[in-house]
C-alpha cells in the first residue's frame, strides 16, 4: 500500500479522509448533501464511529438503534467499498433526498453486497438518514440465513428481527 492510499477516504471519493468524510464525522462540518451524509455514514461503519451513526439518524429512528450491536457488526466486518448508483434531490437547497447505493463487505466469512435506496431529510439545517429500502440487483448475492438476533444486513445497526426481519 502506498502512503497516498492510507489517507484515501473509505467512501471511495478519491479525496483524503481529512478533506472528505473526516470533518463530517468529527462534527466540524455538516454534510452539505444527502450523498455526502451517505458517504460519511459508510465511512463511520469502516471507522467504527457508532456515535456518528446514531447522531446521523433522524430522531424518530433512534429509538431502536443498538449501539453495542452496531459496533460489533462494524468491527467484525471487512469493508470493500461504497458505490453510489444514483442520487435524487438531496442537494444543498433541498429538504429531502434519496441515494441509491451498494456497500460491499464481508461479515462472518461471507462476502455481501448490500444495495439500498436510502432516504434522507434535512432537520434544522442538517441532513439525517430516515430509512431505506433494499433493492434487488443482478446477481443477488446472499450469505447464510440471518438469525433473529443477528445484526440486520441492511446496515441499520438494529437487530434483524426489529428491522428487515
Amino acid at each position: 500500500m502506498t502512503a497516498a492510499k492510507t489517507t484515501d477516504c473509505p467512501c471511495g471519493s478519491a479525496k483524503s479522509f481529512k478533506a472528505c468524510c473526516g470533518p463530517i464525522l468529527a462534527g466540524t462540518t455538516p454534510a452539505p448533501t444527502a450523498e455526502a451524509l451517505m458517504r460519511a455514514r459508510y465511512s463511520a461503519y469502516v471507522k467504527c464511529d457508532v456515535p456518528f451513526l446514531e447522531k446521523s439518524l433522524a430522531p424518530e429512528e433512534r429509538h431502536d438503534f443498538d449501539p453495542k450491536q452496531a459496533k460489533e457488526w462494524a468491527e467484525t466486518s471487512t469493508w470493500f467499498g461504497l458505490t453510489i448508483h444514483a442520487v435524487k434531490d438531496g442537494g444543498e437547497a433541498d429538504e429531502t433526498g434519496q441515494v441509491d447505493f451498494s456497500a460491499s463487505y464481508e461479515y462472518q466469512g461471507n462476502r455481501q453486497d448490500h444495495r439500498e435506496r436510502a432516504n434522507f431529510k434535512r432537520i434544522d439545517g442538517a441532513w439525517h438518514y430516515t430509512d431505506g429500502k433494499m433493492r434487488s440487483h443482478d446477481p443477488v448475492v446472499r450469505g447464510p440465513k440471518t438469525g433473529r438476533n443477528d445484526p440486520c444486513p441492511c446496515g441499520s445497526g438494529k437487530k434483524f428481527k426489529k428491522c428487515c426481519g
